[in-house]
C-alpha cells in the first residue's frame, strides 16, 4: 500500500478559493492523501465559500483559516497554489514537493447584489470542482 500523500493548498488568505479546493480534495482523494489549507496571510473563513459548498453537498464550516508557517515542518508532496499572488510570495518548501498553478478569480472581490456575487462564488466553486476533479486523476490515477 502506497503511503498516503500530503497535499498542500495555498492561496492569500485561506478564507475562500484554497478552501473549496481544500474541501473537493478531501471529497475526491478520501484516504489516499492528508490535505491542508493555508495562507501566506489569514484572513478567516468566507461564509459565502461556506454556503455555496453547502449547495453542492459539501461541509467546510468546520475548516479553519491557518497560516502557511504552521505547516512548516509537514513533509508536503505537492503544493498547489490557487492564486497568483500566492505563487509570487509561496515560501521555499523543500524540494521534493511538487508545486502546481492555477489562478482562480477571487469571488471576495465579487459586486453587485447578493445574487450576483453568490453567482460569482458558484462559478469560482465550479472550475475549482473540475480542477480538483482533473488534478485527482492526474497525480492520484485509481489502478
Amino acid at each position: 500500500m502506497e503511503s498516503k500523500k500530503n497535499v498542500l493548498v495555498l492561496c492569500t488568505g485561506n478564507s475562500c478559493r484554497s478552501q473549496l479546493l481544500h474541501g473537493y480534495l478531501e471529497q475526491v482523494l478520501g484516504e489516499r492523501a492528508a490535505v491542508y489549507s493555508a495562507g501566506v496571510e489569514v484572513h478567516g473563513l468566507n461564509p459565502r465559500a461556506v454556503r455555496v459548498m453547502a449547495e453542492d453537498g459539501l461541509d467546510i464550516s468546520s475548516h479553519t483559516s491557518n497560516h502557511v508557517d504552521e505547516y512548516a515542518a509537514v513533509p508536503f508532496d505537492y503544493v498547489l497554489t490557487v492564486c497568483d499572488h500566492a505563487q509570487e510570495v509561496c515560501p521555499v518548501f523543500p524540494s521534493t514537493a511538487q508545486k502546481r498553478h492555477h489562478n482562480f478569480p477571487d469571488p471576495a472581490k465579487a459586486t453587485g447584489t447578493e445574487e450576483e456575487i453568490s453567482q460569482q462564488f458558484r462559478q469560482v466553486r465550479d472550475q475549482v470542482k473540475a480542477y480538483a476533479h482533473d488534478f485527482a486523476r492526474a497525480e492520484f490515477p485509481t489502478t
